[in-house]
């Protein structure tokens, strides 16, 4: 038994007292990311979460799918999604959770985190004061746990902010902005006139299920009574569930920081009161078996601090795409902006604009320009308004925080600050230990000197090759314009041989076309034309050659214009770096197949070219002549690891049952690891929540395995395997002249390898 006096001067709470290489201030998918990068790398580091959750927008308290440079596959960049830790989450997910239950992706990122011995995680914790140095360092936080009354002291010689309000940025006295900039400051297009004070506003989602009998539904005294008050009351859906009632927006002319709650209590009348319209009003017969089964207790918020770095990313540096000498990560978004009356305004409820490809994000964004030791993470790096419309979704904010837990760990190995990663040989380091975790950075190859791979010959059993992709008795009409995206040669481009029905005599016109920058997959300068004229008939071939040279290994596409009476034959063949695309819009990210830009906006016009989802995807029956031969075995030391510019994957040929890849020395070499890169699918989003998914597995990944030394000893076998990256730590090293690795088991698409790293 306790029995406590009373005490005159009160009394403390308990207090802790931890240490670590790096505080992590915030716990979505920016601060997870921050925390296993930089713990993966040996830094000791304490991840502070001011809910009882993980996850932030992602989590099952706001239920936002995590989405990022491939847009629900609705612009042109292909190929897109992010890498390295947050790519092993999102596959992961796939792999457990493929109807997409925010419950089960919970559990998986407290899972990721938890197996990381080097983390400490403080969960329902809120940082609220720091001490600072004579240098003018962050040298502690003082944090509270509601739940255990208890008062943690975190010490450590770097602190990144990744609480998206930047609730540490704003102790330490660093400079921030909020609202939006004048187009003058930054000569942005879709800036207005005058700084003024408006922000993306928050969201807050319900779900509902369907319970098999009528359920009545009386609405709370709080909720929104007069739906009329919002004006785009007609466009709700009794379909519509969890995010895709991201609309139902509000506060962005407000203080989004401190206005929190009252925000929050108004999406609350919003929310109950659309329920109350869809049971109640008589509009939705179809709602009468429905139940209200969740309603989301906080708001998602998209914007209210933003941090100034030494660099501030603006609209130019995403619709031009410019290159940084510091690129860490990539973006690729549309600049996605809100009217900041959210559900109560009649405008639309976003504009998107897209580029036309993705684009480079600098380090310089990623850390204070005041606090020596404070990185940036999430959505509060060195951005303006009109740019952080584009790099505050969740996957490129996961992206640029594992670049700066990366940099952490640089820090603290080489005993600097952040802003002194920025000299060449620093950075150049920074860049390439990203590119082996698994980090896309556009434009910037792997090129690691410690690489044994790169100085190998590479040898395969067979390599695969386009030559036909076979009908596989489906059709299509040609009614929109199409395109097979196609990795050619330099060179002379190839004939390229169309399998067609038409009802009547017909001229089919096809065209050539690639990307202006490398890398782009946007169609924007035209190579040639040809056409073929047809009888009317079924299965007709219809070959079309063009006098087009490449200068070099590219994407071309091979675009058939829509013709009145014909049929495009399809085939189910699948190959890396390989879609058939239309001419088409996606109505989630965009409002038309053109993008048209208002004058004098500094955004480009293009057409949306866009892949249809598996398990409806097809590519178009051809054949190609000569045939491209463009999964060789040495491209998987080549640099790239994913499509651009060509497939850069090996993959054996369709004959081949038993394929293997070898690479071999001219002298014994000592392998202390060695690591594959596998087909993921990186055009697939892999939505974290609410769309579920056709598949469990990507159908390029090699799911079963072994890798061996020239003398036959085995150093791995692997019989389920579905990730990206393998990485694999021997036990001993061992010295040999060779080693292989032999195919075992793979999905419906050719078996593909991009990368091969041994240490």
């Amino acid at each position: 038994m306790l029995i406590n006096e009373f005490e005159v001067d009160g009394r403390t709470p308990h207090q802790e007292n931890f240490s670590g290489d790096l505080v992590v201030i915030g716990g979505g998918m920016a601060g997870i990311c921050c925390a296993i990068t930089a713990a993966r790398q040996g830094l000791r580091v304490i991840l502070v979460q001011d809910r009882p959750v993980l996850g932030g927008n992602a989590s099952s308290e706001v239920r936002l799918w995590i989405l990022g440079a491939t847009s629900h596959m609705g612009n042109n960049n292909r190929w897109a999604r992010e890498g390295g830790v947050i790519d092993e989450i999102m596959v992961e997910n796939l792999w457990r959770n493929p109807e997409g239950n925010p419950i089960l992706l919970d559990a998986l990122l407290l899972e990721w985190v938890t197996r990381e011995a080097n983390i400490t995680l403080l969960l329902n914790t809120a940082v609220g004061s720091i001490t600072k140095n004579i240098r003018g360092e962050i040298e502690s936080a003082s944090a509270y746990c509601s739940q255990n009354e208890t008062r943690y002291i975190l010490s450590a010689p770097l602190f990144c902010d990744a609480s998206g309000d930047g609730i540490l940025g704003f102790l330490a006295g660093a400079a921030f902005r909020i609202g939006t900039e004048a187009a003058s400051e930054f000569g942005e297009g879709l800036a207005g006139p005058e700084p003024v004070h408006e922000l993306l506003g928050h969201s807050l989602y319900f779900y509902s299920r369907d319970t098999g009998k009528p359920v009545s539904f009386i609405p709370p005294a709080f909720a929104l009574g007069e739906i009329e008050k919002i004006p785009r009351y007609r466009e709700l859906r009794v379909t519509d569930t969890g995010c895709r009632l991201w609309w139902l927006e509000y506060g962005g002319s407000m203080d989004t920081v401190h206005g929190t709650e009252q925000i929050k209590w108004e999406l609350w009348r919003v929310a109950y009161g659309v329920w109350h319209y869809i049971k109640n009003s008589g509009e939705f017969p179809e709602a009468a078996n429905l139940t209200l089964e969740w309603m989301g207790m906080i708001p998602g918020k998209r914007e209210s601090r933003r941090f100034e770095g030494d660099y501030i990313l603006t609209q130019n540096d995403i619709v031009q795409q410019r290159t940084h000498f510091d690129a860490v990560s990539l973006g690729g978004w549309a600049i996605d902006l809100h009217p900041p009356d959210g559900v109560y305004s009649a405008a639309p409820p976003c504009a998107q604009w897209h580029s036309k490809g993705v684009y480079q994000i600098p380090f310089r964004t990623m850390y204070s320009r005041d606090i020596p030791n404070l990185f940036l993470a999430g959505r509060i790096i060195s951005a303006s308004h009109v740019a952080f419309g584009s790099t505050r979704v969740m996957a490129t904010c996961a992206q640029n925080a594992q670049a700066v837990g990366m940099a952490a760990a640089m820090c603290a190995e080489e005993k600097v600050l952040p802003r002194q990663l920025l000299s060449p040989a620093p950075m150049e380091r920074l860049q390439q230990r990203l590119l082996r975790a698994g980090q896309h950075i556009p434009g910037v190859p792997a090129g690691d000197a410690h690489d044994l791979a790169r100085k190998a010959r590479i040898s395969a059993s067979s390599s695969l090759a386009i030559d036909t992709l076979e009908d596989s008795g489906e059709l299509r009409e040609a009614s929109l314009p199409c395109a097979l995206l196609l990795p050619l040669n330099a060179g002379a481009a190839p004939e390229i041989t169309l399998l067609v029905d038409a009802s009547e005599p017909v001229t089919l016109h096809a065209e050539l076309w690639r990307s202006s920058r490398d890398g782009n997959t946007t169609p924007d300068v035209k190579l040639a034309a040809a056409c073929a004229t047809l009888p009317a008939g079924k299965s007709l071939t219809a070959t079309f050659h063009f006098e087009a040279m490449l200068a070099a290994d590219a994407h071309v596409f091979f675009v058939v214009q829509p013709a009145p009476g014909v049929s495009l034959h399809l085939s189910k063949t699948q190959l890396p770096g390989v879609l058939t695309l239309w001419q088409k819009m996606n109505r989630m990210v965009a409002k038309s197949a053109m993008q048209t830009p208002p004058e004098g906006s500094g955004l480009d016009s293009f057409a949306f070219w866009l892949p249809e989802r598996r398990p409806a995807a097809r590519n178009l029956a051809v054949t190609v002549s000569p045939r491209v031969c463009c999964y060789e075995p040495e491209l998987v030391i080549n640099g790239w690891s994913r499509p651009r510019c060509g497939a850069n994957a090996w993959a054996p040929a369709a004959s081949d049952r038993t394929p293997w890849l070898r690479l071999a020395w001219d002298h014994p070499q000592t392998i202390h690891a060695v690591e594959l890169v596998f087909d993921t699918d990186f055009d697939h989003p892999m939505e974290s929540v609410l769309m579920g998914h056709p598949e469990r597995v990507m159908p390029g990944c090699i799911t079963a395995f072994a890798v061996r030394t020239a003398e036959g000893n085995v150093l791995a076998e692997v019989t389920e395997h579905h990730h990206t990256h393998w990485r694999h730590n021997l036990e001993r090293p061992t010295t040999t002249t060779a080693i292989e690795l032999i195919l075992r088991e793979w999905g419906p698409a050719p078996p593909a390898i991009y990368e091969v790293r041994c240490y």
